[in-house]
């Protein structure tokens, strides 16, 4: 399986909806960060669809090195 790229070493704030499902980019090559664009194919990677809970704010991971993916959890501090 490839590395994916460091999109950024910070998460990504969104705003999401109860009930809505996200495409969450785990290759790190989507210019519509932190979601899928596609960019993927070129990788044996692809995006893990995640549903929110609740509405409000989450964080997604920009380092796509997290434990807790597609969420943050603070590993991008480690690399």
């Amino acid at each position: 399986m490839s590395h994916p790229t460091i999109a950024q070493k910070a998460p990504y704030k969104m705003t999401v909806e109860a009930g809505k499902t996200y495409s969450w980019c785990s290759c790190g090559l989507s210019k519509k960060q932190p979601l899928c664009d596609g960019s993927h194919k070129t990788t044996d990677m692809t995006p893990q669809r995640w549903t929110a809970t609740k509405t409000g704010d989450a964080y997604f991971c920009g380092c796509k090195h997290s434990v807790n993916r597609p969420l943050c959890d603070g590993t991008h501090g480690k690399i």
